[in-house]
């Protein structure tokens, strides 16, 4: 068994090499968490990496929507349950990572945020206007929480000095509480409105379209110290050694904001979630770098090929009944993003260019989002994202000519008032428009439709992984890597079991083609994304997969909305999904083909794990996927994790048992065991990035680098592979003798290797020189 380390309490940590998200949530406290402590160190991590541990909304899944940054939350334990996993996490030799949230604060319940409900009460006076972007000069703060009724307010009651609607609670201010509901209602700061007119009358600015979540001013010094003071407090106490920065592209100012926490918390590892489009490199930032989405499209990449392209377009086009490009579809989901479900805030925007006239300036600015390639434009390479921005909504609106000329004028000019919010803007729109419409309506190959990922980008060779990651080990060295997060679509098993299709897209096209005809869907682009999902995630429960169609279809916006669901659609959605179950013949051919792919799935699985795990940069394992975790996105992906079966199989892993690569899935907990312990016991093996080619018949099918000192080899294109007739007369030339394979324990000469015999037992090995410390980790 691995040596794991044994410090007292007060023994500090070491730097962050390796990080496990765990979603700390009422149902799992700090107490819960602090429980998984031992088994953590045993699996070779250096850090628990927490969801947000402020006080959020009660109830709260997530922990995003912060209500009160004083406090640890009290559902999750307070400062007590804090502490008492910091007791623990040090006594196991393990650190602490949390997320926090500058962008937004939870307003779903305003008694619940001190901040919000002194702003309902005393409006432009109370201490904390400033706290929040708020448009004050377009008159009372709206509040989009009535039934979409004319008479919605006659449900309005006045009790205990304040209103209430239905479980909703609003303060009344001094002075104002005589008169019945309506009257003390119409004196307020604040204007309960219909939840439709949320997305175009707002006047805060939220985050994305959730009006639950107000945007914070952090760039005011006075906020930012109030919201964050505890983080710091914990900062400085040694308390925490890594922050992650959830959404900058949010924040007004990011690169501000950055360089103002970096300077209050100069010793922690520093990640944000900012996601960068295909070719997009990170500002520089005084940060440590993303937390690891453009990682994730690489390593996934890697083991699709690249070749089926043409055979899945063409089974989109025929599928569909006509042609279609990611390009024309962003556009369409971005536009109607920006007027739509962020109209409010496009209008706050269009005023601030008067002298446009308001709709042409609203088109102008509509377009420009929609047209814009990447989330939000950064110095240096801003000016050139607006100006392709400009020159493709002036084709597709040449009407709007002048417009688009008088605004991007401005947009030009950083101290305008308009070029500072605009970038506000398109990052919400891409986020809407894309990851949460685009990526459920565009299903040629849905594998590839993922955070971070360009479905119109299909596959990822060998060499332009190296070249990615080479670059990456010189700019971010430190930067976090993932390839499951509580955000992701698809878990990465299932992302894997998907890209063994693009092995057999004929055989795909042949299955798919009959189920659709044998259950219908009158929306063929989603039936597709509806039977890719079944065949990634089989054996799947019923009930799973039934929400996760739901949600996936009202945020494709195509055949039913959110806001308008279309109960015969969704009828027939869901009947498809229980054919899948009751019909004989379906079920039958659709568990046959799952079982089919699932083998090569699982030899993705462990090659981009291995990868992801290996590779430059801080590796996180994702709750529970350290096992097979075939999760689809949340709430789907946030499911209880059952870490008894883990230390168990752990232990009988340490004990010797050799695991089969089957469904119990310890084959997995091997290479995450022992990558991360290699990591966190011989951190010199990892400081560098040599590919490393392989020589022979089926050299690409091969992905191997050398990260100075340790070598990982993963297996790409198992199918293909296997056709062709298996590795033959491949080799690796390993770069010293002795070295030992952490995963068989088997020992090489070095030299020329022979990839049959290295890859025998797995499609996957890592290799280190032979010494204790390798014989310890592995």
């Amino acid at each position: 068994m691995a040596a794991t380390p044994q410090p007292d309490s007060s023994t500090p940590t070491g730097p962050v090499r390796t990080t496990y998200r765990v979603q700390v949530r009422p149902g799992f406290d700090l107490d819960a968490t602090a429980g998984l402590a031992g088994y953590l160190a045993d699996l070779g991590v250096s850090h628990l990496y927490s969801a947000p541990l402020l006080t959020a909304t009660p109830g709260s899944a997530h922990g995003y929507d912060v209500v009160d940054h004083r406090a640890v939350n009290p559902e999750l334990g307070g400062e007590a349950g804090r502490q008492r996993l910091l007791r623990a996490l040090r006594a196991a030799g393990l650190g602490l990572v949390v997320d926090i949230v500058p962008n937004h604060a939870g307003v779903a319940v305003p008694a619940a945020n001190p901040a919000w409900w002194d702003v309902l009460a005393r409006g432009r006076s109370s201490a904390y206007a400033d706290w929040f972007d708020i448009d004050w000069d377009r008159g009372r703060l709206l509040l989009p929480v009535l039934a979409d009724a004319p008479d919605a307010l006659d449900d309005l009651k006045l009790v205990d000095s304040e209103l209430r609607y239905h479980e909703h609670r609003f303060p009344v201010a001094d002075g104002t509480g005589d008169g019945s509901p309506r009257e003390v209602h119409d004196r307020q700061h604040y204007e309960l409105v219909s939840w439709r007119r949320g997305d175009a009358e707002l006047t805060y600015r939220r985050f994305f379209a959730v009006s639950d979540l107000a945007g914070l001013r952090v760039e005011d010094p006075a906020v930012f110290a109030a919201t964050h003071e505890q983080i710091l407090r914990w900062a400085a106490a040694g308390e925490v050694d890594g922050i992650r920065v959830d959404h900058p592209d949010g924040l007004r100012d990011p690169a501000g904001y950055l360089t103002r926490l970096r300077a209050a918390a100069p010793d922690q590892w520093l990640v944000v979630e900012k996601i960068l489009e295909y070719g997009e490199e990170l500002p520089d930032w005084p940060v440590d770098g993303t937390t690891g989405y453009e990682a994730l499209a690489a390593v996934s990449g890697l083991f699709v090929d690249p070749d089926a392209e043409g055979d899945f377009t063409a089974l989109d086009t025929r599928l569909v009944g006509r042609h279609t490009s990611w390009e024309d579809i962003t556009h369409a989901t971005k536009l109607a993003a920006a007027t739509r479900l962020l109209a409010a805030e496009l209008t706050r925007l269009a005023a601030l260019a008067p002298e446009v006239p308001s709709e042409a300036a609203r088109a102008a600015l509509a377009e420009l989002a929609a047209a814009f390639a990447v989330y939000r434009g950064y110095p240096p390479h801003g000016a050139r994202h607006l100006a392709a921005a400009r020159s493709e909504a002036g084709r597709r609106r040449p009407d709007l000519a002048g417009a688009l000329d008088t605004v991007t004028r401005r947009l030009r000019d950083p101290d305008d008032e308009l070029a500072r919010r605009f970038p506000q803007l398109t990052g919400a729109v891409m986020a809407k428009g894309v990851e949460d419409t685009a990526f459920y309506r565009w299903s040629r190959f849905v594998a590839l439709n993922e955070v971070g990922g360009s479905p119109a980008h299909f596959g990822v060779p060998p060499a332009e992984f190296h070249r990615f990651v080479a670059a990456r080990q010189v700019r971010w060295p430190a930067a976090m890597t993932t390839l499951s997060t509580h955000d992701t679509k698809r878990s990465e098993d299932v992302r894997a079991r998907l890209a063994v299709l693009s092995e057999l897209p004929e055989q795909w096209a042949q299955r798919v083609t009959g189920w659709m005809a044998a259950a219908e869907l009158p929306d063929p682009a989603f039936a597709h994304l509806l039977w890719q999902t079944a065949a990634g995630a089989w054996p799947i429960e019923r009930e799973r997969l039934h929400a996760y169609v739901e949600k996936a279809a009202r945020e494709a916006s195509t055949s039913t909305s959110w806001a308008d669901p279309d109960p015969a659609f969704e009828r027939a959605m869901h009947a498809v999904v229980d054919r899948m179950y009751d019909d004989p013949r379906l079920h039958a051919e659709l568990t046959a083909f799952a079982d089919e792919i699932t083998p090569a799935g699982w030899s993705n699985s462990l090659g981009q794990k291995l990868v992801q795990l290996a590779m430059p940069g801080v590796p996180d394992t994702y709750q529970g996927t350290e096992l097979w975790d075939n999760s689809l996105v949340d709430p789907d992906n946030r499911r209880p994790v059952d870490f008894v079966v883990r230390r168990e199989l752990l232990t009988r892993l340490d004990s010797g048992w050799q695991p089969p690569v089957d469904a119990v899935g310890a084959a997995k907990l091997l290479v995450v065991s022992r990558t991360l312990r290699l990591r966190r016991d011989r951190p010199e093996l990892f400081t560098g990035y040599r590919p490393v080619p392989a020589h022979g018949p089926a050299g690409r099918h091969a992905v191997a680098f050398d990260r100075g000192g340790a070598v990982a080899v993963a297996t790409r294109l198992p199918l293909r592979l296997a056709r062709a007739g298996g590795w033959r007369d491949t080799v690796l030339s390993l770069p010293v003798n002795n070295m030992t394979d952490l995963f068989t324990g088997r020992v090489y000469s070095g030299g020329e290797t022979s990839l049959a015999d290295l890859l025998a037992t797995y499609p996957v090995a890592l290799l280190a020189p032979t010494n204790e410390s390798v014989e310890a980790a592995s």
